[in-house]
């Protein structure tokens, strides 16, 4: 079974990797991107509802992170 830091390690991981896609990027810019604008923690923090969402949610919420947070 595995441990609660490791799921949620996987769901971000799992963002990171569904973001990289959906951009066209890399998941070392991804990284850098969710590290800029506070989006692991974000996702760490509130992974017990937003693990539950699907991917093409995941990646609107991301966007409007970004957006709101570049203000």
């Amino acid at each position: 079974m595995k441990s609660e830091v490791e799921e949620r390690a996987q769901f971000v991981s799992f963002c990171i990797e569904q973001y990289a896609k959906a951009k066209n990027m890399t998941t070392e810019d991804v990284v850098n991107l969710f590290e800029q604008y506070g989006i692991t923690e974000h996702f760490c923090e509130f992974y017990d509802v937003l693990h539950t969402q699907g991917h093409n949610w995941l990646i609107e919420e991301i966007d409007e992170m970004i957006n709101n947070r570049k203000k």
